[in-house]
């Protein structure tokens, strides 16, 4: 396979990262800034805010890199930016930064999309993946099972079968630890409550599985956790259930959840036929729902890629990985390269 040597930059939503990378899985330096003690105080992600770190920390970041990695910029092959899905102003910061430095250093830009991304950090830790295979995408922004027919593919080689019709499902961790009072972010905070939680006391799990057969739906089950912690009418102030009442509470939203991903995914993959099932995305960090999709798949006779925690989370190795793809197929982008928020 033709190699490369890639700087990667990702900027979609709350965290700022850098990886120079060589052919796609040699991490020769890497960072990712965390904002959540900025975001933590609103109980949820805010775009202004996140933009500002990004600008401060980005370019120091990148100087950084080149000093770990013991190269210099005539040593790049291609420059790549994550420039979609995302926040669109945290997005055109990463984007715009990517876009000067290729024009400085006269280097080629290589858009790649952030789900894709996901995508691969699930081939690039497990190196048996066969395609086709049925990549699950879970996270704040997005819950959606794609069809991967050929590894390595240029642009255009997945498809999106199953998606949700309404709120991610990481979107509904966040709001529903913020109506439990467990905090921000609301994934780790649910599950740690869970712990100690009886996932049977609120069977929410239908909810989750849409009569079309096919899709997710979460916002009902955000509704179903505020009825239980808030009452009908959702009021503010002490919360209907004690520590107990809350801990089974986030068992059953962990428990629902986790059943819709996984019962869409066999189904998925039973249709199609497929002998390998990925996970990505943040929300792929929960081991709660690591152990159960594993679990289920095996007793179908399917095998896992289930990336290690530090590539769930947004991060530019990544994007290094999937841009190597990209570059291998020919994929090169122009300065007029646009950022697309969905």
């Amino acid at each position: 396979m033709k190699k490369s040597l890639l700087l990667a930059l990702e900027s979609s939503c709350d965290e700022t990262a850098g990886a120079i990378v060589k052919d796609g899985r040699d991490v020769l330096a890497e960072f990712v800034a965390s904002q959540v003690d900025l975001h933590r105080a609103y109980g949820g992600v805010v775009p202004e805010v996140a933009c500002r770190a990004h600008m401060e920390c980005l370019l120091p970041g990148v100087d950084a890199l080149f000093k770990q990695a013991g190269v210099t910029p005539a040593d790049l092959d291609a420059v790549a930016v994550t420039n979609r899905p995302g926040l669109i102003g945290a997005l055109l910061v990463g984007v715009s930064a990517a876009k000067g430095l290729a024009l400085a250093w006269d280097t080629p830009l290589i858009g790649v999309d952030h789900i894709e991304g996901h995508i691969a950090a699930a081939a690039l830790a497990e190196p048996r993946l066969e395609a086709p295979y049925l990549a699950l995408v879970v996270s704040g922004g997005h819950t959606n099972l794609y069809l991967v027919r050929e590894l390595g593919a240029g642009r255009g080689g997945m498809e999106c079968l199953v998606s949700t019709l309404d709120d991610a499902a990481g979107e509904a961790f966040d709001k529903a630890a913020k109506l439990l009072g467990l905090g921000f972010p609301g994934g780790p905070r649910i599950e740690a409550a869970a712990k100690s939680g009886d996932g049977s006391v609120y069977d929410w799990r239908k909810s989750c599985l849409p009569p079309d057969g096919v899709n997710f739906s979460f916002s009902g089950l955000k509704t179903a956790v505020m009825y239980a912690a808030r009452g009908r009418a959702g009021r503010k102030g002490p919360l209907l259930l004690d520590d107990a009442g809350v801990a089974d509470a986030a068992a059953s939203f962990q428990e629902s959840v986790t059943n819709a991903l996984v019962t869409r995914t066999l189904e998925a993959a039973e249709r199609h036929g497929v002998k390998w099932v990925a996970l990505g995305g943040g929300v792929a960090a929960n081991g709660y729902l690591r152990a159960a999709l594993a679990r289920a798949a095996a007793e179908k006779g399917l095998e896992v890629a289930i990336p290690p925690m530090s590539l769930c989370t947004d991060n530019a190795v990544m994007i290094a990985a999937r841009a190597h793809e990209l570059f291998v197929a020919g994929v090169r982008d122009t300065l007029s390269l646009e950022t697309v928020a969905r």
